[in-house]
Formats: structure tokens, C-alpha cells, sequence
């Protein structure tokens, strides 16, 4: 069965980091888009961080850019987000998600690999709790 595995949650304080995990079961992630997501109760989903499936260009939202960080093992099995300075705002739950040779573009908004709509594989959500 083709399916992800988030795994790295869990409380830290204001400034500490945190790496989340997400390994592929079944398959790796050749030519596919890979992105970290990350939702609170009441606030729709936002893409944090994506790697484009061609060429591995990266992309960061505004509220993270210079913070988290990107990266794939050289198997590409598993990826990771690197979370550095983070403060109670980060506080959320953390969702990755891969999409087979998702076109990479811009919509004048947002990277398509940061937009979550037609992603073919979700992991379970790993929550993040972030104190001050």
C-alpha cells in the first residue's frame, strides 16, 4: 500500500527547532512534489515549504522563509522540514504530502506545490506545540 508516515512532532520552546520526518511506504519520491503543510483549529491549511517534482527547486511561504528548511534524502524515501527559531505562531499541525509530476508554476499567488489542492498522498498530521 502507497502511503506517507509524518513523524517528529512534539513540544519545544520559543527558539528551539524541531525536524519533522515523512517516509514513503511502497514507493519513494522520484518525480514526485513533496510539501509540508501545517493547519491550526479555525485557520485554513497552508503550505509552508515544497520541493518542485522536476528539477527540485524549492519554495517557502512568507512566514517561514529563512526558518524551515527542505530536504530529501539521497533515496528519496524519506523528507524532511527543518524547523529552526520557531515561536508560539508555528504552533500547528504539521501534514506532508507528495503529488506525481505536479507542474511547477506560479499563479501570481502561490507556488503549486505550496497550494494543497490535488495532492495524491497525505500523511497523518504531527503536531507541533511551540511555548513562549
Amino acid at each position: 500500500e502507497v502511503q506517507l508516515q509524518a513523524s517528529g512532532g512534539g513540544s519545544v520552546q520559543a527558539g528551539e527547532s524541531v525536524r519533522l520526518s515523512c517516509s514513503a511506504s511502497g514507493f519513494n519520491f522520484d518525480d514526485y512534489a513533496i510539501s509540508w503543510f501545517r493547519q491550526t483549529p479555525g485557520k485554513e491549511r497552508e503550505g509552508v515549504a515544497c520541493r518542485a517534482s522536476v528539477g527540485g527547486s524549492t519554495y517557502y511561504s512568507d512566514s517561514v522563509r529563512g526558518r524551515f528548511t527542505i530536504s530529501i534524502n539521497r533515496a528519496k524515501t524519506t523528507f524532511y522540514l527543518q524547523m529552526d527559531n520557531l515561536g508560539p505562531e508555528d504552533t500547528a499541525v504539521y501534514y506532508c504530502a507528495a503529488d506525481y509530476l505536479r507542474v511547477d508554476y506560479n499563479d501570481g499567488a502561490v507556488w503549486s506545490c505550496l497550494d494543497g489542492a490535488g495532492f495524491d498522498l497525505w500523511g497523518q498530521g504531527t503536531l507541533v506545540t511551540v511555548s513562549s
